[in-house]
Order: C-alpha cells, then sequence, then structure tokens
C-alpha cells in the first residue's frame, strides 16, 4: 500500500469505529473479517444465467422482437440506456432471459466483471449472451453483491480469474464460484445503504469539479481565441479585416495570406533516425515516443519528412478537427503530414502555436479543406496557402505569446490541482467501498 493509500485507509479508519471482534478470512488480501460474517461460492445465495445468443430472424410465428442489453450498456454508474437494440425472443426465452428490479449485471466479456444494478427502467428487456444475470435466490441482496463485485474487480481479483493475458471472459460458471463474504442481511442492507449515499455524494463532488475543468479549460480557450486575434490593448483602435473569420483587428496590424508567411517544405530522411513526432489536437507536435499509440509502428521510417524547431507541422487527414501546431524540436514526422517553414524572421512561432488552434481558425482549415464528407476532408499546401493570417508586429507577437504562456500556465496548473483532487475522491470512493464490504469499518448505525 502506497503512502496515499495509507493516508486515505487511515482517514476512514478514525472516521468510522470497528466491529467488536474479528477472525482470519484465510485470504490473504482480504485479511481480517468480522467474526459473525461468513465466506460461501456466489452460488449458494444467487443465481446465475448467461444471456441468449444474438438472434436477428424469428424462428416462429410466437416470436417477437424485444429489446436487450449488451455489455456495452453495462456501466458502474448504471445502465446505459442511449443506445438499446432489439432481437428476436420466443416465449419460453422471454421468461428464462427476462429481467427483475434488482438483477445485477455483471459482463462477461470485454471489460470482464463490469456491473451494474437493473432498477426496472424499462417494461420488459433482456439480456444477451455478453452478460450474466445474477439473482438473489435467499434473503441475501443484490445491492451488496453489487459493492463486492466492484471491490474484486479493483483489487484485480476477476482479471486473475478470467485470465486477462488471453481473451476473456467471465462465464457463468466463474460467476457462480466468486467467493462472496456474507454479513447478515440485515448488515448487507445497511452497508449497500450507507454506501448509496456515500458514493453518490462523492460523485457529486467529482462532477461539480468536473464541470469547473470544462469551464477553465473554456475560459483558457476563448482567453486565446480573443488574445491572438485582438491583441493585449483593448483601447487601440480596431477596423474590419475584411476577412470573415477574423472580424475586427486592431488597426495597426497586417493580415498576409499564409503563402506569405510560409514556404512548403518537403525533405526527407534518408536513415530514418531522427525523433520521431506526431501531431493532435489536443498537444500540438510532441514526440510519438510520449503518446500512447494504438496504430502499428511503420517498419521503417526512411523517406519521413524531416522538420525543424520552429517548422509548422500538419495532420493532413485530421487538420479539420485542429491537428497542427509548432515543432520545437527537430524531427520527422509521417509522410503523409505537410512541413511548413516560416519565410524570414518576421513569425513568433509560439504566437502562431497559440493561433493555429483557436476554434474559428480550425474553421477556416476546414472551409479550404477537400473532401466528401468531414471525415475525409484533407486540407492541401495549395489550400493551406491561400488562408489568411492576422499578423502584429513581431515585438507585439511576443508580448501575446509571453502573455499567453503566463496566463494558461496558472489556468493549466488550476485544472492539474482540481484533477489531482478528482483523482484523491476516486481513490477515496474505492477505499470507502472496500472498507465497508469487507468489514473493516461498522456502519450499521450510519444509515440515517
Amino acid at each position: 500500500m502506497n503512502d496515499a493509500a495509507t493516508s486515505i485507509a487511515e482517514e476512514i479508519g478514525s472516521r468510522w469505529k470497528l466491529y467488536p471482534a474479528y477472525k482470519d478470512s484465510g485470504v490473504e488480501w482480504l485479511g481480517e473479517i468480522p467474526v459473525h460474517w461468513k465466506i460461501a461460492p456466489l452460488k449458494r445465495e444467487f443465481e446465475v444465467q448467461l444471456g441468449k445468443m444474438l438472434q436477428n430472424e424469428p424462428s416462429s410465428s410466437s416470436d417477437t422482437l424485444e429489446p436487450y442489453l449488451r455489455a456495452a450498456n453495462i456501466t458502474w454508474q448504471g445502465v446505459d440506456l442511449s443506445d438499446i437494440k432489439e432481437m428476436w425472443l420466443s416465449p419460453g426465452e422471454k421468461q428464462k432471459y427476462a429481467l427483475q428490479s434488482n438483477d445485477l449485471l455483471v459482463s462477461e466479456g470485454g471489460d470482464v466483471g463490469r456491473s451494474a444494478l437493473w432498477r426496472g427502467e424499462l417494461p420488459h428487456c433482456y439480456i444477451q449472451n455478453a452478460i450474466n444475470r445474477v439473482r438473489s435466490n435467499s434473503s441475501s441482496t443484490t445491492l451488496f453483491l453489487f459493492y463486492w463485485i466492484y471491490t474484486l474487480k479493483e483489487h484485480g481479483y476477476i482479471n486473475i480469474l478470467c485470465n486477462k493475458a488471453t481473451i476473456s471472459h467471465f462465464t457463468a460458471e466463474k460467476v457462480q464460484e466468486v467467493p462472496v463474504i456474507f454479513p447478515p442481511p440485515s448488515e448487507q442492507d445497511a452497508i449497500a445503504s450507507f454506501l448509496d449515499r456515500e458514493t453518490a455524494h462523492i460523485d457529486t463532488l467529482i462532477a461539480k469539479k468536473e464541470r469547473l475543468i470544462e469551464l477553465l479549460i473554456e475560459k483558457r480557450s476563448a482567453l486565446i481565441s480573443y488574445v491572438v486575434t485582438k491583441g493585449l490593448d483593448p483601447t487601440v483602435p480596431m477596423k474590419d479585416s475584411g476577412v470573415e473569420w477574423l472580424g475586427e483587428l486592431p488597426a495597426h496590424w497586417n493580415v498576409k495570406r499564409n503563402k506569405a508567411i510560409f514556404r512548403e517544405h518537403n525533405l526527407r530522411s534518408v536513415s530514418g533516425e531522427a525523433e520521431l513526432l506526431t501531431v493532435s489536437h489536443i498537444t500540438g507536435v510532441t514526440r510519438r515516443s510520449e503518446k500512447t499509440v494504438t496504430m502499428i509502428e511503420a517498419e521503417s521510417y526512411e523517406d519521413y519528412k524531416l522538420c525543424a524547431s520552429g517548422d509548422l507541422v500538419i495532420n493532413t487527414m485530421w487538420c479539420w478537427m485542429g491537428a497542427l501546431g509548432i515543432a520545437w524540436e527537430s524531427g520527422m514526422v509521417s509522410p503523409s503530414y505537410n512541413v511548413y517553414r516560416p519565410i524570414g524572421p518576421n513569425l513568433c512561432s509560439r504566437y502562431f502555436d497559440y493561433l493555429c488552434r483557436i476554434p474559428v481558425h480550425v474553421s477556416e482549415l476546414t472551409r479550404y479543406s477537400k473532401g466528401v464528407w468531414k471525415s475525409r476532408l484533407r486540407l492541401y499546401p495549395e489550400e493551406f496557402l491561400l488562408i489568411c493570417t492576422p499578423l502584429p508586429d513581431l515585438v507585439e507577437q511576443r508580448a501575446i505569446a509571453s502573455f499567453l504562456d503566463r496566463e494558461t500556465a496558472k489556468i493549466d496548473a488550476l485544472i492539474s490541482k482540481v484533477r489531482a483532487h478528482i483523482e484523491k475522491l476516486k481513490e477515496y470512493y474505492t477505499a470507502l467501498i472496500s472498507a465497508a464490504v469487507t468489514g473493516k469499518i461498522d456502519v450499521r448505525g450510519e444509515v440515517a
């Protein structure tokens, strides 16, 4: 357990009392449990039913088309009903695969073990064979079991059980054999009610902080958009730029077509041994080694395009999303990218890097791009060089860039602080569930 986890565990332990007596659970990661609790396979108290294989056509006149859930519909926050599919079921199958309120739905494949409680969101609904339906056949409750499965997932037990090194499946047989802690039914209800309340409170705090991050990102974007097109002095006279996407500009600024600012650069790597760079709409130009890339890498980087620090690099395929920016070091990029080098010393690269990804500029890039539909748009050099760019003098460009460096750094630091707090809340969320369902804290008197 790391220092942060230890601190959270101590915080939880100091806030709630312990049970009067404990016993060894016999499970190493679990440690001790309350003396009156028991451990048994899940099948002791619950029945498990795997869903129906997808059927796209009726097999008899009695079959009817019915809504069903897939693994994609299952989230820890609940069942996602935004995309419900339908398949054909017979009367007997409808009885076998029907859902009842408080059924626990457990993903059989994909993110194995991901679970949600069915709350009767639809009058009639069924399950596909990517889902195990777990239903109580005793006085034990799936409300408690949901939190227990969550804890097993967080501790990695389910992934080990399903052999995540290969294509994993959390089969009905495996679900039935999962070891479950069984407090008395009244305690199961108390623990589930306590966790419902506490996790809802944490979820609310996380949602507020995530909204704060959204607002800070919007503020950052608005600040950049305003300053790179209006300057730092709100009192200067303005003029109509004559360019629709720019609107009014400070009267002393120039507007130039990109062909007066850049020239295309098409020098290729012979050895393919330069630093490999990539371009995204979020981070601009960065080292590929610093990114999580799932695409298959090329066998050789020979003939990749070379770029130098200060060059503009455009990801031709994703330019319509804003995938462009200034390279801050020499390297090489995909042959499908376009590289542009500033003409002369009159462009501050930091200023243009701020300018090039603002939404109105990206919209202009999209307008000049060629293609049948948006996802196929390409921005070719002939069109890029026709686009107009606002250009204050070099001194003012540098002043704008320096101002934005300072102000965006403040916003980024605040965003990082809020994100760190969210991560701590998520860790607390997980630790609190684990402490409650494993009996490390006694919450029987905590439910109003």
